[in-house]
């Protein structure tokens, strides 16, 4: 796990998820929902999250369900404009 994460972006817990009583899970990154899984691709979600260890390997998870969402060109709001 210490070769896949080497900027320890995990420790900050930027991933959120939650599951409806429907087995609906919305996944949120920094608190905007960026995902959203029904049916056997939610389930199978639901069962990896309960076998995770601790709180990091929860959010590897929820990482790389989202796929390929960071790419590195994200900025911060607060942006100077011209």
């Amino acid at each position: 796990m210490d070769n896949i994460d080497k900027r320890n972006r995990l420790d900050e817990e930027i991933f959120s998820y939650r599951v409806t009583k429907n087995h609906v899970v919305f996944i949120e990154f920094h608190g905007k929902q960026i995902k959203t899984l029904k049916g056997k691709e939610a389930e199978k979600l639901i069962n990896k999250l309960s076998q995770a260890e601790n709180d990091k390997q929860v959010q590897l998870i929820l990482a790389k369900v989202t796929g390929n969402f960071k790419r590195g060109n994200e900025r911060t709001v607060n942006r100077k404009k011209n």
